[in-house]
């Protein structure tokens, strides 16, 4: 029985959706799927390059040209693999049925240029809905306002983030005998929790009718494990969440740590003075975050050498090690032991982009604003982890300052997600800010 129109379908790529991820197009199952020549056009502009953007581009155009083979690439192709559509390039750019993308917004640029060869395949393909795919939000509204059905990327992308795994549970009425039991003998059978909240490096808040304690599941041994407040190099946890993070990352049998929570919560500020307090089970301490141009402008544009241009983006970090540092007199050996790290190169502040490419062996590793990177940036830096090393992720997933990212497709998101339950994981969200008093009021209110 031949499919209908309705059931049928042409996907046509939007540049946007090849650098998020190079393997999009095989990721339509059954369809047809088209790239307007502009796209290659505007590929060719980021194929030179070190970020991951200029990584994707050049992955794609090798792609391409391996399955073009021999073939045109303005016939349709066929993709390898069972019940796999085909692939075409679209020449047409100037629209048809009398409707000119770059006429109607009155300017030529690519984005009208895409617009038009949606509109032309729509004329040619009769038998087919024809959908573009963009992560482009205004891309997609344009289209809309032309009549071209225009959708999101959304393979990787998390459906339900507002239920984002949260890596901790509140028990209430818990039996007394079994809190007694975890501040007597620091552990306790696991067969009080429930099923649903038996995960691994998984953390509660237990409430019994006089008493309460933390705990984390071990789940090697099949046990709940008392979980203690920790001051960590001058740092003190202000409240459960906290204390689970410190946790966590002193931890030595979890490798991976992520630490989602708003502005305030205390994110960079634990992971760093956890890092510090072990600061001897590692030969580096990273400190890392991606750069987020400003105004869509590279750092090329600000004045200065390299380091009076990054200075903007890492003085945040900047701020937080010196609230550590500033909890001890500077006589203090702990004070004096952080500008000699520094000096020494044993704890680098760094822009991520600079990491790309090096060994990551026996190298504590914390990953700030995790939220403006992507799933394949987040599977990079980890993929890179050798022996001995442990990777904390911080970030707040609604928070984002990257284009074409959001709090349903960044990397931090997709982290959580995919590998919550795994024995080398840990993840804990702040719920409350421990900024201020003011901080927190912008946060519930404004």
């Amino acid at each position: 029985m031949a499919k209908s129109k309705k059931d049928k379908k042409v996907f046509v790529i939007d540049t946007s959706v090849i650098l998020y991820d190079h393997n999009s197009i095989n990721n339509f199952q059954e369809h047809d799927v088209a790239i307007p020549i502009t796209v290659l056009e505007e590929l060719d502009n980021f194929k030179k390059g070190n970020d991951t953007k200029n990584f994707e581009a050049r992955e794609f155009i090798r792609f391409l040209d391996e399955i073009s083979g021999k073939n045109v690439l303005q016939d349709w192709i066929p993709l390898d693999g069972p019940k796999r559509g085909k692939l075409k390039v679209l020449m047409n750019i100037h629209g048809a049925n009398g409707i000119d993308a770059e006429r109607i917004f009155d300017e030529k640029k690519a984005d009208h240029k895409i617009l038009n060869a949606a509109i032309n395949l729509q004329h040619e393909r009769k038998d087919a809905k024809v959908v573009l795919v963009t992560k482009d939000i205004n891309l997609r509204l344009k289209a809309k306002a032309l009549n071209i059905p225009a959708e999101d990327y959304t393979t990787g992308k998390i459906k339900d983030v507002d239920n984002l795994y949260t890596g901790s549970s509140v028990l209430e009425d818990v039996p007394t005998d079994i809190i007694n039991e975890l501040y007597d003998k620091g552990s306790c059978d696991e067969s009080f929790i429930p099923k649903s909240h038996l995960m691994h490096n998984h953390y509660y808040i237990l409430k019994g009718v006089k008493n309460s304690a933390l705990a984390v599941r071990n789940s090697a041994e099949k046990r709940v494990e008392h979980v203690q407040k920790m001051s960590v190099y001058g740092i003190k946890p202000r409240n459960a969440e906290q204390t689970f993070a410190i946790h966590a990352i002193l931890n030595p049998a979890v490798r991976l740590v992520s630490i989602q929570g708003v502005a305030g919560t205390g994110k960079t500020l634990i992971a760093l003075a956890a890092a510090l307090e072990q600061r001897r089970d590692f030969k580096q301490i990273y400190l890392a975050r991606p750069i987020v141009p400003l105004s869509n402008k590279d750092i090329g544009y600000l004045p200065g050498d390299i380091k009076s241009k990054l200075n903007p983006y890492m003085e945040p970090l900047f701020d937080n090690l010196k609230f550590i540092q500033n909890q001890f007199n500077e006589t203090d050996q702990e004070y004096q032991r952080i500008t000699d790290m520094i000096n020494k190169e044993k704890l680098v502040v760094t822009p991520l982009a600079y990491i790309r490419g090096r060994s990551l062996s026996n190298i504590c590793f914390i990953v700030d604003e995790a939220q403006n990177l992507t799933p394949h940036e987040v599977k990079t830096i980890i993929s890179r982890a050798g022996e001995g090393t442990k990777i904390i992720f911080t970030g707040d997933i609604y928070q984002i300052d990257t284009p074409y990212l959001d709090s349903q497709s960044n990397g931090l998101s997709y982290l959580i997600d995919r590998l919550k339950n795994n024995p080398l994981y840990a993840h804990i969200t702040l719920q409350k800010g421990e900024r201020s008093e003011l901080a927190n009021l912008a946060n519930e209110l404004l």
